[in-house]
């Protein structure tokens, strides 16, 4: 076993090598953490099932929409749901579900401007 805290390690260092391997994703997540933001659930059994149903529902699909579209539309949707793994109608109906919640992101060009 090697040493830990109070074996040899500063805690400093220990945990600036541990951060240093996070994303910036992760890292904000422990700084939050850190910070006392989380609250304990308390009732962990409910709240699972809770989640549960929000997520039935969001994926529930029962209703169809028809549209009309250009081919050069369609075309480019296909590709990009090719290159997503997914079936062109299911990322279809990722972007308007991400766009109806605000967390629809735009792609960045190569030059490092946003589409518009």
């Amino acid at each position: 076993m090697g040493a830990w805290l109070g074996q040899g390690l500063d805690r400093n260092i220990l945990e600036k090598s541990m951060k240093a391997k996070l994303t910036k994703e992760e890292k904000e997540i422990l700084d939050s953490f850190e910070k006392g933001e989380w609250v304990p659930v308390t009732d962990l059994p409910k709240r699972r099932r809770e989640l549960a149903e929000y997520a039935r529902n969001t994926l529930r699909k029962d209703k169809r929409l028809n549209i009309r579209i250009s081919e050069r539309d369609l075309l480019e949707l296909q590709r990009k749901a090719v290159k997503e793994g997914l079936p062109y109608q299911t990322y279809i109906s990722s972007i308007i579900h991400k766009f109806i919640n605000g967390t629809l992101v735009e792609e960045a060009t190569k030059e490092g401007a946003t589409r518009r």
